[in-house]
């Protein structure tokens, strides 16, 4: 393997050693329902990420879903959740072993902070209203965590000498960008069900705080 990859396992057990979260653990062993949810997510996460196109082998363009996780789990849990359908990835040969840590790393753990960190910035500085939670939160971020996304990989695949960055702007980011919409629309129409029949999925959704009549 490569230092990248090498590089890219270790940062990956490093984050997953600092935020292993034992309620999670114990959550999962206590309540059947939350068992469900927890890999059902993992499930739909697998989905997401086999259903992959692209122009050029190596540059494969797919939906990232994180935004949603995120919001569901909290940023802790949703690493953890998303090390299922990685490992999935890597079994059914969609992503090469030696490549885990660092796809972990630009698929799962940026994006996921990423998004949590624009929620927590919504939470924080907006009104807290349910349209400002669906459309920030969800719909926004979700916009621009595929964006950022798509820019690490992109960097990473040129740091690392896999492509040329001519290749890269012509056969993944001039199309991957054009992903943005489908990925904030389908993430934004999620948290909108979730939020109006299963609010209780949400764990950074708050009925006191966003539906309050006095906000």
């Amino acid at each position: 393997m490569s230092g990248w990859q090498w590089g890219g396992w270790l940062l990956w057990a490093a984050v997953l050693y600092r935020t292993y979260p034992p309620e999670f653990f114990a959550k999962l062993r206590q309540e059947t329902g939350y068992q469900h949810l927890a890999f059902s997510s993992a499930v739909v996460l697998f989905a997401l990420w086999a259903l992959q196109a692209g122009i050029k082998e190596g540059l494969d363009i797919h939906f990232l879903g994180v935004t949603t996780l995120a919001l569901c789990h909290g940023w802790r849990i949703a690493i953890w959740i998303a090390t299922v359908p990685l490992a999935l990835m890597a079994v059914f040969g969609f992503v090469p072993v030696a490549d885990v840590g660092m796809t972990a790393l630009t698929t799962a753990v940026l994006p996921i902070t990423f998004s949590y960190g624009i929620f927590a910035l919504s939470y924080h500085y907006l009104t807290r209203h349910l349209f400002i939670y669906i459309f920030i939160a969800a719909f926004i971020g979700a916009a621009l965590t595929i964006v950022f996304q798509l820019s690490v990989t992109s960097l990473w695949y040129w740091l690392a000498d896999r492509h040329s960055w001519q290749e890269i702007v012509h056969n993944y980011l001039q199309i991957a960008l054009l992903m943005w919409f489908p990925e904030a629309l389908l993430n934004g129409m999620a948290v909108t069900v979730m939020a109006v029949y299963r609010p209780h999925w949400l764990r950074t959704f708050y009925d006191r705080e966003y539906l309050s009549p006095e906000r």
